[in-house]
């Protein structure tokens, strides 16, 4: 049995996503995949356009076999923590053999040799990093220059990591090479629209693209043809009812949550420094929604989508000390299973007979299976995010509040 491992957003599924799935099976020779998902909020700091569970639905109708939740820790977290803790949920299933994600370069090799040397972080690196910070350079403006001075021999491929997914993709090989894990990687070029577009185009529009015109246009035919159409049908039965949510409908509720702390400042909060939580306190008076808020926050060495992170950790209470903790007793827990085909019979047994972290398929059952303390704290943090995305579905298409303790498993 070979099965391969994607981590995924799926926000939401696309035709690139089904291409991609598929594209990976064929290369690999698998028999399954394994998909890692965020759950409702993403590492752009935003909630998903569409929950969780609608989201694993269309990926298993669409060439997965199993889906598995990424913790909200680590989905509304940087690049280096997304893939650790996603890498670190695959190699613990004990059955993953490549872990398949897409890249602009499409150059696995490429991308290992700049894992190699970042992972070295020679005491040159390290200088001339922290001198481009001190000059006040974004992270990736620093890293690259580093680069460019300690590896001449990459300079010609530093536009590479100019790219979104090739920078995941990077995080992903530094994440295995870190963990000594058997699993290989394989990169699949990615198809159609670059991930920054947001217009769409032809049939393989970016999901950001997507993402816009479902607010734009309020109508979602005009998207049709971006997704595979199980995903279209998924979608015109939620919509309006639980689907789409955007970045401003956390609005109001944030607001609450940065005025009732203000006082005490923000600095417990995951990637908030003293600069940022005192330019929040400064700025809140001129709060009036979440996108316009990101813009005044943002400036030349934080860039809109790390503000975004920054305030979705504070939104869901994301805490410095705890992330620090769940990476120090190796990042992973448990693998919260959202759904799985009826055929993976063989490979829901190999997980059960292999991992070495327990696989929950009803959250009821979690203090019972998950002994450590830091995983509860990890396993409450995503019931909590769900129940809040929850309000917002409420607070804006009205109906009953989804208690995620009742939500079933996904059985395609």
């Amino acid at each position: 049995m070979k099965t391969i491992g994607i981590i995924a957003e799926y926000d939401p599924f696309h035709n690139g996503h089904a291409y991609q799935i598929a594209e990976a099976k064929r290369a690999a020779g698998a028999d399954y995949c394994v998909v890692v998902m965020s759950g409702d909020f993403t590492q752009r700091g935003t909630p998903a356009v569409m929950d969780k569970h609608l989201r694993a639905q269309t990926a298993l109708e669409n060439g997965a076999d199993l889906v598995l939740e990424l913790p909200v820790c680590y989905a509304a977290a940087s690049a280096e923590y997304f893939a650790s803790g996603a890498v670190a949920l695959l190699d613990r299933l004990g059955v993953i053999d490549v872990l398949c994600f897409g890249s602009e370069c499409g150059d696995t090799d490429i991308l290992s040799a700049f894992a190699d040397e970042l992972l070295a972080e020679s005491p040159a690196f390290r200088h001339e990093l922290q001198q481009r910070l001190k000059e006040g350079a974004t992270y990736p403006q620093a890293r690259n220059h580093a680069l460019s001075v300690t590896a001449p021999h990459l300079t010609a491929s530093l536009d590479v990591l100019r790219s979104p997914n090739n920078i995941l993709g990077l995080e992903y090989i530094k994440a295995l090479k870190k963990r000594g894990s058997r699993i290989v990687p394989h990169t699949v070029s990615r198809r159609g629209s670059d991930y920054h577009d947001a217009s769409l185009g032809a049939a393989f529009s970016s999901a950001r693209a997507i993402r816009e015109a479902l607010r734009e246009r309020n109508d979602i035919g005009c998207i049709k043809e971006q997704v595979p159409a199980s995903v279209y049908r998924t979608m015109e039965r939620a919509y309006g009812h639980a689907f789409p949510v955007f970045p401003d409908d956390l609005s109001g509720l944030l607001s609450y949550k940065l005025l009732l702390e203000q006082e005490q400042g923000y600095l417990s909060y995951l990637d908030v420094d003293e600069a940022f939580s005192d330019r929040i306190c400064r700025l809140l008076p001129d709060y009036t929604d979440y996108s316009s808020f990101c813009e005044l926050l943002k400036s030349k060495n934080m860039t809109y989508t790390r503000v975004a992170r920054n305030l979705l950790h504070i939104f869901l209470n994301i805490r410095r000390q705890d992330m620090l903790a769940f990476c120090r007793e190796d990042h992973i827990y448990y693998a919260r299973l959202l759904g799985f085909k009826k055929e993976a019979g063989p490979l829901l047994s190999a997980v059960k007979e292999r991992a070495s972290i327990p696989l929950l398929s009803k959250p009821a059952e979690a203090r019972r299976v998950i002994t450590q303390k830091a995983g509860l704290q990890m396993f409450d943090a995503d019931i909590r995010a769900s129940h809040i995305y929850s309000l917002l579905v409420q607070q804006k298409f009205g109906g009953p509040l989804q208690n995620e303790y009742r939500r079933q498993i996904i059985v395609v």
